[in-house]
């Protein structure tokens, strides 16, 4: 797993090198490899929307989610950012008391994600003796490739409006509840509107998208036993470039200033085992945040057998249990009735220690040398330099020329270049994708994946093979001969640089 400047001029102009990119690939795959299988870490694939600014959209409604029988369920449409209208429940404890708290819940990343994936939350909440309002997320406007965290907080609060209008709800007392992603945008909303009385965030995050995303991958890389060159390097350039591409949104948005704005009561909750966000790193940026900003009613707990979304886990945080965190409930009712009431706790940290079996690293925007656009040149001189030989070759055969003898060395640069870019881009797409949690590299050998050491041996046989391809060149008896190893011999060069920079070329 995606700065508050937008990236929408960005995106326009990088779709083109995104096309370009996936050509060059494609026609690299025909040869050698296998195609990007297309799906995110840590939900499915999604589709790239185009929010196409109408004031009149709305989002198909889901139907209402059956409630237990101590609950009761109203549906509701209100307006979200740009004019969307969105669909959601409000649930509420059957025959709840008058001037009850109200809480608003905003999801995690994934796009249209729907009401149903925090019902559990929406009823336990609600049993607590608030009216919970949960909505389908929205999915125009928003996909992997494209998002707007203050465009999401525009939906938070029209959620918000619509909740301080319930009967039974005492307007002064309707909070936001965020979840993951949630983290980013629920601080935002809160910051923009005097009618948030109070925030709650879970699995929030301190750092930037980019950094968390790249994190979250390399210790699920980690946690399956993955070292070496593809872990350290190899996937922490790639997020770097997907990035300068405009295919991470909003990467270096920086949370610790909206946090530092809040001015309501803040309650902060995290799993022990959270594996995709960095729990122990992010606490003390919130708290930094919030204590620069003169806000001291805030707190922070942690649950003990939980995970990211404070919901139990069997195994440390790879699977997700239906049920909450004992207690998780129960302090948030306890608190939304002390926060709405003036008696928010002043800076109260609990629970046991978080794990983080690694510290986060930062993730620079890249050089220019690195850039997707420079990227995106050195495959298009792959793609000339390495097919260039085997098509002379087979024009020849074509026309029964057989005066010139094949070089085997440039034969092997050819094929070993082709099989290393493509390969090697195949691989790292599909680590990212099924990154997060526990990777699947597949089988390990000395803790490198037996397919990258196999993508390293070829990228250390195809720089020998330009080697001797340089050394044949010299000897080259006619000038389209020399011509046409020299060009081999130009992408072998190019290709030493890009090898390292990737990894494929260290251990």
């Amino acid at each position: 797993m995606f700065a508050e400047s937008s990236l929408q001029t960005s995106l326009c102009g990088m779709r083109r090198i995104v096309a370009a990119l996936s050509a060059v690939l494609t026609a690299s795959t025909v040869l050698v490899a296998s195609a990007w299988p297309g799906a995110t870490p840590a939900a499915a694939a999604e589709t790239p929307a185009t929010w196409p600014g109408a004031t009149r959209t709305t989002i198909a409604e889901t139907p209402a989610p059956a409630v237990p029988a101590d609950l009761t369920s109203t549906e509701v449409s209100f307006r979200g950012g740009g004019g969307l209208e969105l669909h959601g429940s409000v649930i509420s404890q059957a025959g709840a008391k008058e001037g009850r708290p109200g809480v608003v819940l905003v999801h995690g990343a994934g796009t249209g994600t729907p009401r149903e994936k925090l019902l559990g939350e929406a009823v336990a909440f609600a049993r607590q003796g608030m009216s919970v309002l949960v909505y389908d997320k929205r999915s125009q406007g928003y996909s992997l490739f494209e998002r707007s965290y203050p465009q999401l907080a525009e939906d938070a609060l029209g959620a918000v409006g619509t909740l301080r209008r319930q009967p039974g709800v005492d307007p002064a007392k309707v909070g936001l509840w965020g979840l993951s992603e949630g983290g980013w945008v629920v601080p935002i909303a809160a910051t923009r509107s005097r009618d948030v009385a109070f925030v709650i965030l879970v699995g929030a995050n301190g750092l930037n998208p980019l950094r968390q995303q790249t994190w979250a991958v390399a210790a699920g890389l980690r946690k399956a036993g993955v070292s070496g060159s593809l872990v350290d390097r190899a996937e922490h350039n790639l997020y770097r470039v997907i990035a300068d591409g405009g295919m991470f949104p909003q990467p270096y948005f920086d949370p610790a200033p909206v946090i530092g704005r809040l001015r309501q009561p803040v309650l902060a909750v995290w799993g022990v085992h959270d594996l995709l966000t960095p729990p122990v790193e992010t606490p003390p940026i919130f708290a930094k945040a919030l204590e620069d900003g003169g806000n001291r009613r805030y707190t922070f707990r942690f649950f003990p057998g939980a995970d990211h979304a404070a919901h139990l886990t069997p195994d440390g945080g790879v699977t997700r249990l239906p049920e909450l965190a004992p207690g998780y409930p129960e302090l948030v009712g306890t608190w939304v009735g002390q926060a709405t009431s003036g008696r928010a706790p002043l800076a109260q940290v609990s629970g046991p220690a978080p794990e983080q079996a690694s510290r986060t690293v930062a993730v620079p925007p890249t050089a220019w040398w690195e850039s997707a656009g420079a990227q995106l040149v050195a495959l298009a001189l792959f793609l000339v330099a390495f097919c260039g030989y085997p098509l002379v070759a087979l024009v020849r055969r074509i026309r029964r020329r057989r005066d010139v003898a094949p070089v085997k060395a440039a034969r092997l640069v050819s094929a070993g270049g082709l099989t290393a870019v493509a390969g090697g881009f195949a691989y790292l797409f599909y680590v990212v994708m099924t990154g997060g949690k526990l990777s699947e590299p597949g089988p390990l050998l000395a803790g490198r994946p037996v397919v990258w050491l196999a993508l390293q041996a070829v990228a250390v046989a195809t720089v020998v093979a330009t080697a001797l391809t340089a050394a044949r060149w010299r000897r080259a008896a006619t000038r389209g001969e020399r011509a046409r190893l020299g060009l081999v011999v130009a992408g072998g060069t190019l290709f030493v640089p890009w090898a390292l920079y990737w990894g494929l070329l260290l251990p």
